[in-house]
């Protein structure tokens, strides 16, 4: 879900005064890593389907609505998507935030809310311009008028569950918020909530089943719609 990003420049004595960091990104193959450590670290041995999504999901304090208020605290625009996510063991929750054409990446931490970073997802090459500027195109226009933010989703999700990642549903209609839950047990499933009003769906297009080991839902592209492994070629 979240645009990929390498960090360019940290501001590293903002981290040492204990401030929000910022730097510039370009996009690339790799995740950002967080500016600042993650307060919610994840042992490797629970890292596994079910047992790894109640862990992540019982470790963050900070809810999906309350990272992304805290990340346009941060950094103004709109949230497009939110997602809790391992960084090197560390979780974060990175929001996508974009403001005109431009896309920022903002990580908060879920154990205590602080802004660990920010980023401007920036193609300094421009092989991948008209492509980004197509695809907040496309999501300025399915958001005009829009009255159901990305934190209303993720609030109106959490009656389902613990809410893991809000995104723009890019199923190429774009009418509604796509929510992700996991229960108890570490099953999860997927929820729509529109873009108005704050009714919320099931999503019968794509099931979780993790209590068995099995996680049918893996190769989620990003919210533009792009599958990280779109590049590669059949052996």
């Amino acid at each position: 879900m979240k645009r990929n990003i390498v960090i360019a420049t940290v501001a590293a004595a903002a981290l040492v005064a204990g401030g929000t960091a910022t730097a510039i990104a370009v996009t690339g193959d790799d995740e950002p890593t967080a500016a600042g450590r993650s307060s919610v670290q994840v042992k490797d041995d629970e890292r596994v389907d079910a047992v790894e999504n109640t862990t992540e999901a019982k470790a963050a304090k900070v809810t999906a609505a309350d990272a992304i208020k805290a990340a346009l605290a941060d950094t103004s625009g709109t949230a497009v998507s939110a997602e809790l996510d391992d960084e090197d063991g560390g979780l974060v929750w990175g929001v996508d935030i974009l403001k005109g054409t431009t896309w920022h990446n903002v990580e908060v931490d879920p154990g205590t809310g602080k802004v660990l970073g920010s980023w401007v997802d920036k193609d300094d090459d421009g092989d991948d311009a008209a492509e980004d500027a197509a695809d907040a195109a496309r999501v300025n226009s399915a958001l005009k008028g829009a009255s159901t933010s990305a934190e209303d989703a993720a609030r109106a999700g959490a009656a389902k569950g613990t809410v893991t990642s809000v995104d723009l549903d890019d199923d190429g209609t774009a009418g509604a918020w796509e929510v992700e839950t996991t229960d108890s047990k570490g099953a999860e499933a997927d929820w729509h909530v529109g873009l108005t009003g704050d009714k919320v769906t099931a999503d019968r297009s794509d099931r979780h089943d993790d209590r068995d080991g099995k996680d049918d839902h893996d190769d989620r592209g990003d919210h533009d719609g792009h599958d990280d492994d779109s590049d590669d070629s059949d052996d």
